[in-house]
């Protein structure tokens, strides 16, 4: 087993290998410690001065980010520590911050997961449906595999052993991860029926949901779960990308607090 490898054969987000020097890089307003952008929350503000997740990184002006789970926000939100960061970070402009912030950034990362599911099974690069999940996974295709919360523990074993057979890694931990959404809200998302497991067949759609689930499930304290099985596993999202010959969003428009902290 390697050594930055769980029990169970997955790697844990907090020990995947560092990413590429050239990711951009930003720094968490509460705990001050400098992550890849892509793991990061960006907050940003309202016309009114109402700060808002914004989990795509995409509005436009200045931004905040956040690298702590939803426990420590709240907690840092009652100490009236969240306040004074966002003060620094915003350079004193009036904020009103909502008392529910972190229930908005956690279901804005979890529309952005399924939102991927939805784009990667409209590429063709997602299965469903237990016994062609079987037959992709025994042959080596499947590179991150996922049962739905309420998924049956058989089910769920057998498409687990079809993973290491085809991973050729029998007699491992290797498994498949338990989603904290129903199979009626991946059904929902996917626009069919009674979808209790999904798999992905591709090496950057693997990354590319990966990236998204690792976000939303590190906010809410269940981080280290899961990984696209692949020799990418550690790498980062934009360098998936580019190896796969497809196009990595780019950068933001550098308008976030903390840039000179990173020389960026």
């Amino acid at each position: 087993m390697a050594s930055n490898e769980t029990p169970d054969g997955l790697t844990p987000k907090a020990s995947r290998t560092p990413r590429e020097t050239h990711e951009p890089e930003r720094k968490c307003i509460l705990s001050g410690e400098h992550d890849a952008r892509d793991d990061l929350i960006r907050l940003a503000i309202s016309p009114d001065g109402m700060v808002l997740p914004d989990v795509r990184a995409k509005a436009p002006g200045r931004g905040a980010w956040l690298g702590v789970d939803r426990p420590t926000l709240e907690a840092a939100m009652a100490k009236g520590k969240l306040r004074g960061a966002l003060a620094r970070a915003f350079k004193g402009k009036p904020l009103t911050v909502p008392d529910n912030l972190g229930e908005m950034i956690e279901t804005a990362l979890e529309r952005a997961f399924l939102d991927r599911l939805g784009l990667e099974s409209r590429s063709g690069m997602l299965l469903i449906g237990s016994d062609r999940i079987a037959e992709a996974a025994r042959k080596g295709r499947v590179h991150l595999l996922m049962h739905a919360s309420d998924a049956s523990e058989d089910g769920s074993r057998k498409l687990d052993q079809a993973l290491r057979v085809g991973s050729d890694a029998e007699g491992s931990g290797l498994r498949g991860l338990d989603l904290p959404v129903s199979r009626t809200i991946l059904a929902m998302a996917l626009g069919r029926e009674n979808v209790v497991h999904v798999a992905l067949v591709d090496r950057a759609a693997a990354r590319r949901v990966g990236d998204a689930l690792a976000r939303w499930r590190g906010f809410i304290g269940r981080d280290g779960e899961a990984e696209p099985r692949d020799s990418s596993r550690g790498r980062s999202a934009s360098a998936t990308l580019n190896e796969a010959g497809l196009p990595a969003d780019g950068d933001d428009d550098g308008g976030d607090a903390a840039l000179d902290d990173v020389g960026i």
